[in-house]
């Protein structure tokens, strides 16, 4: 039992690096890698699509201050995300944010369409804390009702007490994921007004 549980840990250990590893890569099918989270859309007035390439180096990657992007002109797309040792704040969550721009030019007109990601494994795993805990505790208030929990004073203080519980994890876990997602968005989102800076710069 022991080693079957040490195997599942490892195994999960690999995926999660591996999904990290893939997440953070700067080529085309990386960027496009992740689970989505939000959108948001721009425009860059007086700005083409050919304006684009001279902003990048030849590798097509363009370094920010608080970040980095990587544009791919046959696709028109670039991708971008903050550097953890650039940012204000050099904490680093487990909910990483980076952000790919689908460019569309019209009219003299950029316009920027975001799509902000996060790995795989952030995601799921956070789901599936919020939902053990969530339904677990409301697995047992059933069962608790069910066996007859609530006949004396004492076993609904106890079932009080574990409901009371379960509720307060579900609450610093989401907690905790709000507070980690609105630091990375704002990572994220610094590294995108610098990106449209460059982008429009005489």
């Amino acid at each position: 039992m022991d080693l079957a549980g040490l195997l599942a840990v490892s195994l999960l250990v690999i995926l999660v690096l591996g999904d990290w590893r893939h997440f953070t890569r700067w080529t085309l099918p990386s960027g496009n890698y992740g689970c989505p989270v939000a959108y948001a859309e721009d425009a860059l007035s007086n700005c083409s699509l050919s304006d684009l390439p001279p902003r990048f180096d030849a590798n097509g990657l363009l370094p920010l201050d608080h970040g980095m992007a990587r544009h791919f002109p046959d696709e028109q797309r670039i991708l971008f995300a903050p550097r953890t040792h650039q940012s204000l704040s050099r904490f680093r969550t487990a909910w990483p944010l980076k952000g790919v721009l689908e460019l569309d030019e019209a009219g003299g007109t950029l316009r920027l369409r975001c799509t902000k990601r996060m790995p795989w494994s952030s995601a799921l795993i956070s789901l599936l804390w919020l939902g053990l805990v969530g339904v677990g505790t409301l697995v047992f208030v059933v069962k608790f009702l069910l066996a007859g929990g609530a006949v004396s004073l004492s076993s609904l203080m106890l079932g009080a007490g574990i409901v009371g519980v379960g509720a307060l994890v579900f609450v610093f876990g989401l907690v905790t994921i709000a507070m980690a997602y609105r630091l990375e968005d704002q990572r994220l989102m610094l590294a995108f007004n610098e990106l449209k800076a460059e982008l429009t710069r005489s």
